[in-house]
């Protein structure tokens, strides 16, 4: 058999104008990766970078390492989307490694014109004996891209392992936290943590607050917006609620939900605030920058696109999840200076668009993994000082994770007290399904109103509380945030302009007034004075969870315990008055 060493000037890829651009050099995190992984060359190993960092790259050195000294003749590269299979071949060309991204399973041999295939997690396990025997019979260097996704089902797992267990080297590659599930992922190794459960080790990490300190990726601000919500149950009873504050589950799922109807004020309140935050990022520096709605189902797309066009004055991409072009447009929309794209979920690894800089999180997924993928879209730099934006609703959940950007996770196996919020991955393949009908709870209950308020801002973990409504001077100085700062000056700028509202708002509160005219203020009424009391409450129990750690439910129940009285929505101003000042006594 005959091996041979990467192409160093390969010829121009089948449909290009001609050789690729070379390919960016090493950044630090990824020569250190490089340098532990040649010190040994494992059978298996395990890179965890955070999204935008750049774990493509790594490996394709790692690949053009292995063919040139020949301890590999081949390589295949397993994705978890058909759209990310061109993306890698691309990537591999501006490197001398040719991939096919068009192997079939249907055809099953290789052109002797490529170093190797790419194909798709699911190609695997329709024919996983074919891709065995490819494997077998040469030696072979594997790279899982996303390998979280191997565990999607049990048939995935097992195709996984029995395709590729003779393989001469496997490079297994992820961005985003670990399943929240406990099925195994292939070749990864677990290794008992202090509580007894199995925990996956990495070979390498790289976090995002690693990258955010290397200024390999944007900064990223959450804009995270409240309101009064109303619907009806299916039982003709209309309830009300304030979007953030605690609540049951149903109850803060119906809110939520009520607050995502295009038919309410909210969704166009905060589709202009988003829209007026791109223009802003366009006026400071970054003139192509583009934003992304993620919405729930085509109906909802369709509806924001047409509000978007109203408010932009462009008429935005809009891409569904059943659209066989849905790759194509994604990536054309990245080659334009075009404001808006529409997306129906598709916020899995093959929405790759750097100049997005400005989302919408408008939808109710709420695992760590789509809220993680999600956020991804936005963070990857490409040049110093580009921040990145992203709007959604104050709800506890959404607010701890965004608040938890940074963290590292790790994969479990039987950890205690798992959460009970679903498979990540299930969510993710129901996303890219083409139905997107209602569910039961969907139907049983209607969406009637909804206003926005800009709640609070979350970033590096600390939460910048603000009273303001939609459209006031607080929420457009905000908004007004300029496009180009690293994140020491986005921090010191967010702590100053809360620090002078704080200011202005102490000075109107103790004004004199005038003795030639009498006050003419006029006093709040109940429901004004709970809902400004509710909402200091809320600022406070953010900020206490982010000293603290603890859940903002738990925060709440421990206030309730100390001050006694009800739940907050139906608490007395009096008995809220006494919270906040237990409150402030917390350290």
């Amino acid at each position: 058999m005959t091996t041979r060493a990467p192409r160093r000037n390969p010829a121009p890829r089948a449909g290009t104008d001609g050789p690729a651009p070379p390919a960016p050099p090493l950044r630090q995190w990824q020569r250190r990766a490089l340098t532990r992984y040649l010190a040994d060359r494992p059978k298996d190993f395990l890179a965890v970078a955070t999204p935008g960092a750049g774990k493509t790259t790594f490996a394709l050195k790692v690949a053009a390492e292995l063919l040139g000294d020949r301890s590999v003749d081949t390589v295949t590269i397993v994705c978890p989307t058909e759209h990310l299979k061109h993306q890698w071949s691309q990537a591999a060309t501006r490197v001398g490694i040719a991939i096919d991204p068009e192997y079939s399973n249907s055809v099953g041999k290789m052109s002797a014109d490529f170093h190797g295939v790419a194909v798709t997690y699911a190609q695997v396990a329709a024919h996983p004996v074919l891709h065995m025997n490819r494997t077998d019979g040469r030696r072979t260097l594997v790279i899982f891209d996303e390998i979280h996704h191997a565990g999607d089902a049990k048939s995935w797992g097992e195709a996984t392992r029995e395709a590729f267990g003779g393989a001469t080297r496997r490079l297994a590659l992820t961005g985003t936290p670990f399943r929240s599930d406990d099925s195994p992922i292939p070749f990864i190794t677990y290794e008992p943590d202090s509580a007894g459960a199995l925990r996956s080790r990495a070979d390498h990490s790289y976090g995002y607050a690693d990258a955010l300190a290397d200024g390999v990726v944007r900064p990223v601000v959450f804009l995270a917006y409240s309101g009064q919500a109303s619907w009806r149950t299916s039982a003709g009873e209309e309830m009300t609620a304030r979007l953030g504050e605690p609540l049951t589950a149903e109850h803060t799922s119906r809110a939520w939900k009520t607050a995502l109807d295009p038919k309410g004020d909210w969704m166009p309140a905060v589709l202009q605030a988003a829209d007026t935050r791109l223009t802003q990022l366009r006026a400071g520096g970054m003139p192509d920058a583009g934003g992304l709605v993620i919405a729930t189902d085509h109906t909802t797309a369709k509806a924001y696109a047409k509000i978007l066009g109203q408010v932009a004055g462009e008429e935005p991409v809009v891409v569904l999840s059943d659209d066989p072009k849905a790759s194509g447009r994604i990536a054309a929309f990245g080659e334009t200076t075009q404001r808006w794209l529409v997306a129906v979920r598709m916020v899995s690894e093959g929405v790759d668009v750097p100049r997005l800089a400005v989302g919408v999180y408008a939808t109710s997924a709420s695992t760590p993994l789509f809220f993680a993928q999600a956020v991804g879209r936005f963070v990857r730099s490409r040049r110093a000082g580009e921040t990145a934006s992203v709007f959604l609703p104050s709800v506890p959940t959404l607010l701890g994770l965004a608040s938890e950007l940074e963290l590292q996770r790790d994969h479990v196996l039987g950890e205690p007290h798992r959460p009970q919020e679903g498979l990540d991955d299930e969510l993710l393949e129901a996303a890219n399904r083409t139905e997107d009908e209602p569910g039961e709870q969907e139907r049983s209950f209607e969406a009637l109103s909804a206003d926005a308020e800009l709640d609070q801002l979350i970033y590096d973990g600390a939460s910048f509380g603000t009273s303001a409504g939609s459209g006031s001077a607080e929420e457009q100085d905000y908004l007004g945030l300029p496009g180009l700062l690293d994140p020491d000056q986005v921090r010191a700028l967010l702590r100053r302009r809360q620090s002078e509202q704080l200011d202005e708002r102490a000075k109107e509160k103790s004004a004199v007034p005038t003795p030639v005219a009498p006050p003419t203020r006029r006093k709040p009424g109940a429901a004004e004075k709970l809902k400004e009391l509710r909402r200091e409450l809320n600022t406070l129990v953010a900020a206490h969870h982010h000293r603290t750690g603890a859940p903002h439910g738990v925060i709440h129940g421990d206030l309730r315990r100390a001050c006694g009285g009800p739940a907050t929505p139906v608490a007395t101003a009096e008995q809220i008055e006494e919270r906040i000042a237990t409150l402030r006594t917390w350290r």
